[in-house]
Parts: structure tokens; C-alpha cells; sequence
């Protein structure tokens, strides 16, 4: 079977079990998104939403966050980790959408990449979720899984996005994220991973065993 052949293949098997997946990061508007992406660099979805609706009851919009002190910003999100890092960045992004942006989060990678505390991968989060634009953010977990899968032997997730981004139409990538990061939760974790129980990896584990029947 080939690459594009088996990635049509796992995108049917995530229609199957995630046909409609909810974004997992809880928010009110591009704002609000765009400060729990940022406070989920290596930290849970779940530990974020817990911490968010503390931050937020502080301030919700850049105008209010930017007045904050860095401090107390720090204090809230310590539970998300890097918190003096995030929190400098949070207060950082908050003052330059005041100031250029008149208080909106901009709808391109260039500047979304261009505010403090915000890689490609935020970025591309955003860009997304909250505008609906094409991209394809890769995390860890999608990189991990996009190898175990066989569709990309990327070294990094730019390149496993790359491959992603050939292998995928574009109209299907804001939904594969998604759809990738339930599923890996649900059935493909990286630690105590059962192939036999994962409908990926039991499928094509089986294609590949008929295979080499075949071959021998």
C-alpha cells in the first residue's frame, strides 16, 4: 500500500471514531484561545482548562491583561508550568495587540509568530480554530504518532508537518489535528500501547503480517 493510499485509509478510521471533534482548549474568543495554546506548551489540555477560568476572571481581553503585573499573571498559571516564561510572554503579546493591533489577535502566521511566547505551532493552533485558515499544527504527540503510523520519518515536526501537509488535502488538515490528538489519547498512547488495541495500528499490523505471508 502506498503512503497516500494508507493515509486515506487512517483519515477514514479517524472519521469512524472522531467524526466531529470539539476543539479542547475551553475559550471564548480568538483571545482567549490564543492564551490557553500558549499555556499548553507542555502541559496537559485538562491542566489548562482548570487554570484558565482563574486567569480570565482577572482579565479576558489584552486591554485588561496588559495592565496585570507580571507577577500576578505568574502566580495563576504556576499549575501550567514555565510560568515566568509564559507569563512575561502573555503580558508581552498583550500590550502589542493594544498597541498595533487595537486589541485584536492579527489572522496571519507572520505576525501571529511575531507576539512573545508564540511558535508556529501556536500559531498555526490559532490560525485554524479561530479563523479557519489551512494548517496543520504538529505537536509532539502528533509527530509520534504520524512515525508509529508510517507517514512521515521526520526527525522534527516541521518536517512530519511537511509530510503531513503532501499526504493530506488541504480542506482536511483542521479537522486532522483533531482528530489525531483524540485518537492518540484514546487508542494510541505513547506509553503502555497495546497495537492490538488501537484500530491503526491493529489494521495495518495485520496488512503488514499478510504481506509478509505473501513475500515468504
Amino acid at each position: 500500500m502506498k503512503k497516500k493510499e494508507r493515509a486515506l485509509a487512517i483519515a477514514r478510521i479517524l472519521d469512524e471514531h472522531f467524526p466531529d471533534p470539539p476543539i479542547p482548549l475551553q475559550h471564548k474568543d480568538t483571545y482567549t484561545l490564543l492564551i490557553a495554546v500558549l499555556l499548553s506548551a507542555q502541559c496537559t489540555d485538562e491542566r489548562v482548562n482548570k487554570t484558565t477560568p482563574d486567569l480570565f476572571q482577572l482579565a479576558d481581553n489584552p486591554h485588561d491583561m496588559s495592565k496585570l503585573p507580571v507577577r500576578q499573571i505568574e502566580e495563576v498559571i504556576r499549575p501550567c508550568g514555565l510560568a515566568p516564561a509564559k507569563s512575561k510572554a502573555i503580558s508581552g503579546l498583550s500590550q502589542i495587540l493594544v498597541e498595533k493591533y487595537n486589541g485584536k489577535v492579527p489572522d496571519s502566521m507572520r505576525e501571529l509568530e511575531g507576539l512573545p511566547g508564540v511558535g508556529h505551532k501556536t500559531a498555526s493552533v490559532v490560525l485554524c480554530q479561530a479563523f479557519g485558515k489551512p494548517a496543520f499544527p504538529v505537536d509532539t504527540h502528533i509527530h509520534r504518532l504520524a512515525w508509529r503510523w508510517k507517514l512521515s520519518t521526520g526527525k522534527n515536526v516541521a518536517q512530519t508537518e511537511k509530510d503531513l501537509k503532501k499526504l493530506f488535502p488541504e480542506e482536511m488538515w483542521i479537522k486532522l489535528h483533531l482528530q489525531i490528538i483524540y485518537f492518540g489519547r484514546a487508542f494510541c498512547p505513547a506509553r503502555g500501547h497495546d497495537p492490538w488495541a488501537c484500530p491503526i495500528c491493529r489494521e495495518f499490523g495485520r496488512r503488514s503480517m499478510f504481506a509478509s505471508k505473501k513475500d515468504s
